[in-house]
């Protein structure tokens, strides 16, 4: 009877699954905008990825793409806790149009990093990142005890190589000439260099010095996350706190930096982005509205052009001073304030001039899918 009553239930629990409609496997990744994803690097809520897949095991899955039949590069974004909170994907999807993505309860490929970033304490606490494109460092507290060498600004590293390759710069301790792969020879000094951002007062720039913390969230492969820490300091006789967190994705150029400022007795705050100019001339291009500026910089007879540039997060009135251009707003203190700020180099082969240049920001201003995330849809 017991046997019996064993195999009734057993049928009844097959013929349940039977009736029940079979999951799709499948996903959509649109893309609204007006240019191109090429290896562009997108994010997906995962709490909903994971209920709708019923992943169990993060590393038992992969992400195929249905048109090539290739496994897409994929990463799991942590942002400094134990669990994920977003997948990223490397994609390529039409502008206006859609690709079409199966989850595959398989082990997935290691993907090689295209993404890095450390603390250089034997450089007089650097912080240096990297992409398959560009590089940049930020300068830490031990700095301002070299005076000749102190600067407040971000610092751009150019590069050639889809590899990483700030460690073997650092390594050969030679990184102000071009061995093969790029070179340091961006100069910042005491302004805000490729980007950096600052309180304004009193049509003054208000360096708050150097970080003094730092905490590295996500380390690629996709996408690498930290955050910079600043000491408070008085600024027009109010007690003024920041922290930076900046993110930079594979195949682009460009960081996104979110800014917060804490200011006693302050609910809004005058700032301004920066970025340096040169006593040659260059080709500088600045939208008030759309909250743009480039800077094409004169050419290098010996190491080439660099090009620097600004997407703010909304209009901007812009200063030109003998140093640098000037972005200035006002932005509300206690919540992150996010813009976006890269370089390119002509002798990497992307952008070999300034309208090429020009050109690709216009289009990233109208992509705001780096603020928003990617649109999914599931089958």
């Amino acid at each position: 009877m017991k046997k019996y009553l064993t195999l009734l239930v057993a049928i009844g629990c097959m013929a349940n699954a039977y009736a029940q409609p079979k999951m799709s496997d499948r996903f959509t990744l649109h893309n609204a905008g007006t240019t191109v994803w090429k290896e562009k690097v997108v994010s997906i809520p995962w709490e909903g990825f994971r209920e709708r897949f019923r992943i169990t095991d993060t590393s038992g899955f992969r992400v195929v793409d249905i048109r090539t039949g290739r496994e897409v590069p994929l990463q799991l974004e942590r942002l400094g806790g134990r669990e994920p909170v977003s997948l990223l994907l490397q994609v390529d999807v039409p502008a206006g149009g859609s690709a079409e993505y199966r989850c595959e309860g398989k082990p997935r490929a290691a993907v090689k990093p295209k993404t890095y970033g450390r603390f250089v304490p034997e450089r007089k606490d650097d912080f240096a990142w990297e992409n398959d494109r560009i590089a940049f460092r930020a300068y830490g507290k031990a700095l301002e005890s070299t005076p000749k060498e102190n600067a407040h600004g971000l610092d751009v590293w150019v590069k050639r190589s889809r590899e990483m390759v700030i460690n073997e710069r650092y390594r050969r301790g030679d990184y102000h000439r071009d061995n093969g792969d790029g070179l340091d020879y961006y100069h910042v000094g005491y302004t805000l260099g490729a980007g950096n951002m600052a309180p304004y007062f009193r049509d003054s720039v208000w360096y708050p010095g150097n970080f003094t913390r730092w905490e590295l969230l996500d380390n690629g492969p996709l996408r690498t996350t930290f955050r910079l820490y600043y000491d408070p300091v008085v600024m027009d006789g109010r007690r003024v706190s920041s922290v930076k967190t900046i993110s930079l994705d594979a195949g682009t150029y460009l960081n996104r930096i979110s800014v917060q400022y804490d200011v006693e007795g302050l609910d809004s705050l005058p700032v301004v982005i920066g970025i340096i100019t040169r006593k040659d001339p260059g080709v500088m291009r600045i939208d008030e509205q759309r909250g743009l500026a480039s800077y094409w910089e004169p050419t290098d007879p010996k190491n080439g052009t660099t090009a620097v540039a600004v997407l703010a997060g909304g209009p901007v009135r812009a200063r030109i001073t003998a140093q640098q251009i000037l972005l200035t707003q006002r932005i509300a203190t206690g919540r992150p304030y996010t813009y976006r700020m890269g370089a390119c180099w002509d002798r990497e082969g992307t952008f070999t001039t300034s309208d090429a240049w020009e050109a690709w920001l216009r289009g990233q201003s109208e992509d705001r899918e780096p603020l928003a995330g990617a649109i999914v849809s599931y089958r």
